[in-house]
C-alpha cells in the first residue's frame, strides 16, 4: 500500500532531503489534504516538534479529523500521545523517546503500550549508515535497525523504518535494507526513504510492507490514485 506523507515545518507543507534541505514548500495545505481524502492511511509529521523547534500542534488538530492520519513528531510522554489520538489520529509515531544511552528505551515504551495499546503505536526505526538515528537523525544511538526492532517488538503494533541514507533524494531505496528488517519481526512494517516509482511499491508491497512516499508525489513524479 502506498501512503502519503504530509510533513509539517514553520506552518507549511514541505519535503526536506536528508531532513536538512528544504526542497519543497507549500502554503496550500488544504489542496494536499484535498488530494490524499481517499487514501487509507496519511503520514502526518511535525517536523518543528521533531525537531524541537517549536509546532503545528492547530495543523495537525486540523487534519486527523478528516484524513485517517498516523501521527509523529515530538511525542516524548504518554500525554502526548494521549492527546494526539485523542485528536482523531489513528495511531502515534514514535521515534526518539524510544531510545535512551544508546539502548532502546524498554521502560517507556513499556508505560506507553499500557497506556494506549501496543497496536496504536508505531515505532519509528530510522537507519543511517547502518546505524539507528534519533533527535532529527543528528545522533547515532549505535544498534542496528534489526536489534533495535527485536527488542522493541512487544511494545508496538508495526515499525516504520526509514533508509535516511536514500531519504528525499528521489534515486530509489534500499530494499535489501528493508527486507532484513521485515526478516527481523513480525509486526506490521512500512517503510520509507527514497521510495520513487511503481515498482518499488508493487515490490514491498507483495513483501507485507507498505511504503511512505513524498518527494516523488510532491514533484510530480510518481502520479498516484486514490484507490491505492
Amino acid at each position: 500500500m502506498l501512503i502519503p506523507s504530509i510533513d509539517l515545518q514553520g506552518g507549511q507543507v514541505v519535503q526536506l532531503v536528508q531532513g536538512e534541505q528544504q526542497a519543497l514548500a507549500s502554503d496550500d495545505i488544504e489542496s494536499w489534504v484535498q488530494k490524499f481524502r481517499r487514501f487509507p492511511k496519511v503520514q502526518l509529521i511535525d517536523l518543528d516538534a521533531a525537531m524541537g523547534s517549536g509546532s503545528n500542534d492547530s495543523i495537525v488538530r486540523s487534519i486527523t479529523p478528516r484524513l485517517p492520519c498516523r501521527v509523529g513528531g515530538g511525542i516524548r510522554t504518554v500525554e502526548r500521545a494521549q492527546e494526539i489520538l485523542a485528536a482523531g489520529a489513528t495511531a502515534v509515531i514514535v521515534g526518539s523517546s524510544l531510545f535512551k544511552n544508546g539502548q532502546p528505551n524498554t521502560e517507556f515504551a513499556a508505560r506507553l503500550a499500557t497506556a494506549v495499546g501496543a497496536d496504536r503505536i508505531i515505532a519509528a526505526v530510522d537507519s543511517k549508515g547502518g546505524e539507528v538515528v534519533i533527535k532529527g537523525w543528528k545522533e547515532a544511538v549505535g544498534l542496528s535497525a534489526v536489534e533495535a526492532v527485536q527488542q522493541l517488538e512487544p511494545f508496538c503494533g508495526e515499525f516504520l523504518y526509514t533508509h535516511v541514507d536514500t531519504e528525499g533524494l528521489m534515486q530509489g531505496t534500499d530494499l535489501r535494507a528493508i527486507m532484513a528488517v521485515r526478516r527481523a519481526t513480525t509486526r506490521k512494517l512500512t517503510a520509507a526513504g527514497g521510495i520513487t516509482n511503481r515498482s518499488e511499491i508493487d515490490r514491498l508491497d507483495r513483501e507485507g510492507i507498505d511504503a511512505v512516499v513524498g518527494m516523488a508525489i510532491y514533484t510530480g513524479r510518481l502520479e498516484i490514485e486514490s484507490d491505492n
